[in-house]
């Protein structure tokens, strides 16, 4: 069904019946006037359901299998705004009323001697208890009507905010913004809720490298805290210019975009503060079966690449030119732990630099030891620069093929390194990292290239399945 507020769909409402816009053009006006759609464009396709229609408008088939069939001429009167019922017509200006007869004498005999006739009246006189009924009862329809405006504007306003309120009822649009369900969120929310009163907060007059901390008030922004995160999920997940972003949350594209720079710095700063490296024994005690014949594995490595601008210096596409990709990208190194969960992210580097090399200066080679194992894709020849075992397919060298069991360990490791393929692939369902990165977001692309990586160890259910 067309009509706003309307929710019918003939999938989950058989008892309905869906009539198509009528043919004549100004029917056609009434209609849309009617259901309060501006330039609303007509198409086969566009339906009001039955609902929205007198039950005098709706001719009966005349058998059981026919189909209901509107009076000619019947217009849409019954809408969620008017409380499915027809409004009563008030009276014109120039209509007349009917007074109620006047019983009194039109003429009242007077005094010649008295100019000024005093009439009787009973002061002791008190109202008729039906008169004070009637009144009470007036009054009490007022206050049922005014209390259903206040609903209707209350519902009306909601549903013009762009805010994470006018989505919690759809936890599929919930998936489409931000996490897989709205309690997946709230409880997330509820995590990182009490850190929000120390945010340090970037201000219009702040420079590169200072910031002003304040607590969070009313007049911070014009958004709430769970708002602003709605805004930066929004950023994050879909992509959106910064402009597109203040025309939906209807403020400045300036506040837009300290809101962005408070929320990346806070978040990186909450969800880094969290051990996120395991130990060798927890990993054990959730090894997934299909890693039994590599049981010594603690972490799956694996490099990703995210495009960026093309810089105008020379020196800088040099160095940021990645020959994998044939463009100008960023480098980061993602490590996973066997059962899924992201326990290692690094910085990004430029497009230029080899993984071996990202690698070494991450930081994360001090975290093996000798008893440990990591897996990795074929480009990381890293065997000479760390102390551990290296799981790796075998590479063919200058023989003409591999022997049956080299093949059947590269099947395995192959199979079992693509769940780093699939975190990565999570990580950049953020469409920020899908298309091409501005390069005036590179103060930021480190807070926001780790905290979403983090956020997939919250936003979605597990990797590999038990």
């Amino acid at each position: 069904c067309c009509v706003p507020f309307c929710t019918a769909s003939s999938r989950s409402n058989s008892h309905l019946i869906f009539q198509t816009f009528p043919k004549d053009s100004e029917l056609q006006k009434q209609w849309v006037v009617k259901i309060r759609r501006d330039h609303f464009i007509i198409t086969s396709t566009s339906q009001v359901c039955s609902r929205h229609f007198v039950t005098a408008d709706l001719i009966e088939p005349p058998t059981p299998a026919g189909r209901q069939r509107l009076t000619p001429g019947a217009v849409p009167v019954l809408f969620h705004w008017n409380n499915y019922n027809i409004p009563t017509a008030r009276p014109g200006v120039w209509e007349r009323t009917e007074r109620p007869p006047n019983t009194e004498p039109t003429e009242m005999p007077t005094d010649p001697d008295d100019p000024w006739p005093c009439h009787e009246h009973d002061y002791c006189a008190s109202t008729e208890p039906a008169a004070l009924d009637i009144s009470l009862n007036e009054n009490e329809e007022l206050r049922e009507e005014i209390s259903r405006f206040s609903k209707q504007v209350e519902e009306l306003t909601i549903s013009s905010r762009f805010g994470l309120e006018r989505f919690a009822a759809s936890d599929e649009d919930i998936r489409f913004f931000t996490f897989a369900t709205h309690a997946h969120l709230m409880g997330f929310w509820k995590q990182i809720e009490p850190a929000t009163l120390n945010i340090v907060r970037v201000t219009r007059a702040q420079t590169a490298v200072k910031t002003e901390q304040v607590p969070h008030s009313a007049s911070a922004t014009v958004l709430q805290p769970i708002d602003e995160f709605f805004l930066f999920m929004n950023y994050l997940s879909l992509g959106l210019m910064q402009k597109d972003l203040a025309h939906r949350f209807r403020i400045h594209r300036s506040t837009v975009s300290r809101i962005v720079n408070t929320w990346a710095n806070f978040l990186y700063t909450v969800l880094g503060a969290v051990d996120i490296w395991l130990d060798g024994d927890t990993v054990k005690a959730h090894l997934p079966e299909v890693f039994q014949e590599y049981a010594d594995t603690q972490v799956i490595l694996d490099c990703t690449e995210l495009r960026c601008q093309t810089p105008n210096s020379l020196l800088l596409q040099s160095e940021v030119f990645s020959t994998y990709k044939s463009h100008c990208t960023f480098k980061g190194l993602i490590g996973i732990a066997p059962h899924g969960v992201v326990t290692f992210v690094s910085s990004l580097y430029q497009g230029a630099i080899s993984d071996k090399e990202i690698l070494k200066q991450s930081g994360i080679v001090p975290l093996f030891d000798p008893s440990m194992a990591i897996m990795v894709d074929k480009g990381f020849l890293v065997e000479d620069c760390v102390p551990c075992r290296v799981h790796m397919p075998t590479f063919l060298a200058k023989r003409a093929q591999l022997s049956r069991s080299e093949i059947r360990q590269t099947q395995s490791i192959a199979r079992l390194r693509v769940h780093v393929e699939r975190v990565i692939r999570r990580v950049k369902e953020h469409k920020i990292f899908s298309t091409v990165i501005p390069l005036s977001i590179t103060c930021s692309i480190n807070q926001l290239f780790a905290v979403a990586c983090l956020l997939v160890n919250y936003q979605n259910g597990p990797l590999v399945k038990a």
